[in-house]
C-alpha cells in the first residue's frame, strides 16, 4: 500500500509516519460519521490536561522501576473498567494518502491500533483509536472523555501478557491546532495514546477536536 510504512519506527526516524497519522487522527471523517445523539458524549474536565511544564515525556514521572517493557506483539483486547469498555482490537494501517484507516464504521464496537507503530507495552508511543459514534450506533470510545488521571487501561497481548496502563491525563484539542509531536512523538518508554473525535460540534462539519487519553505502562500481568 502506498504511503503505508514497511516497518515499524522505533525512534525519531519513524516520527514522519506519526504526524501522517496525527494529519488522520484529526481529519473530519476520520473517525467519527457525525453527532447521532441528542447528548454530547462527555468531555475532559478542564481539570485533567498537564501543565504546560510537562507536556513531554521526559519531564513525566516515570513508572515504577520494577515494570519493564515488553518485547513487540500484537494487541487483542483493550479494556477500560471506567467506562466499560472491553472491546476487540483490529490492526490500522495508513492509505494511499497517508491517513489513517479507520475501524469499520459498521463495527462501532470495534477498536483499532496503529500496526506500524508501536505495541502497546514495547518502549514507544502506541496508538489506540476508535469510533465516538456512527450510523450503526455510539462507538467503542464514546465516553472516553469522561476518563480521569489514575484510571487504568489493559491491553491484552497476543502473548497471553496484559499491558497495564494507567491514565497520565485527557485532553481534547482542537483539529486546526493539533499538538503532533506531543500525541506523536516517540518515547523512551512503553506510553499509549487513545484517540476519538470531541470537542464542539457542527452539522456540517462535524466534531472540532479530538479527545486524547495519555498513558504510561505501569503494570504487567
Amino acid at each position: 500500500m502506498d504511503g503505508t510504512p514497511t516497518t515499524r519506527p522505533t525512534d525519531t526516524a519513524g516520527l514522519p509516519s506519526y504526524r501522517l497519522l496525527a494529519c488522520a487522527a484529526v481529519a473530519g471523517t476520520v473517525l467519527v460519521a457525525g453527532a447521532l445523539y441528542d447528548d454530547h458524549p462527555p468531555q475532559p474536565s478542564p481539570a485533567q490536561p498537564w501543565a504546560s511544564s510537562a507536556q513531554h515525556a521526559p519531564d513525566r514521572t516515570p513508572p515504577p522501576a520494577d515494570v519493564e517493557p515488553l518485547p513487540p506483539a500484537d494487541p487483542v483486547r483493550l479494556l477500560i473498567p471506567a467506562i466499560g469498555v472491553n472491546a476487540p482490537l483490529a490492526r490500522l494501517e495508513l492509505n494511499e494518502a497517508g491517513a489513517l484507516r479507520p475501524p469499520p464504521a459498521d463495527e462501532p464496537g470495534l477498536a483499532g491500533w496503529y500496526g506500524d507503530g508501536a505495541a502497546p507495552g514495547e518502549v514507544g508511543t502506541a496508538i489506540a483509536a476508535g469510533h465516538v459514534d456512527t450510523p450503526a450506533g455510539r462507538g467503542v470510545f464514546y465516553r472516553l472523555g469522561a476518563l480521569t488521571e489514575g484510571d487504568t487501561i489493559d491491553v491484552v497481548r497476543e502473548d497471553r501478557r496484559t499491558a497495564v496502563f494507567t491514565v497520565d491525563a485527557v485532553e481534547v484539542h482542537a483539529k486546526s491546532d493539533f499538538p503532533d509531536e506531543k500525541v506523536y512523538g516517540d518515547a523512551d518508554r512503553p506510553e499509549l495514546r487513545v484517540i476519538t473525535c470531541g470537542g464542539d460540534y457542527s452539522p456540517s462539519t462535524g466534531y472540532q477536536g479530538n479527545v486524547v487519553v495519555y498513558a504510561t505502562l505501569s503494570a504487567v500481568r
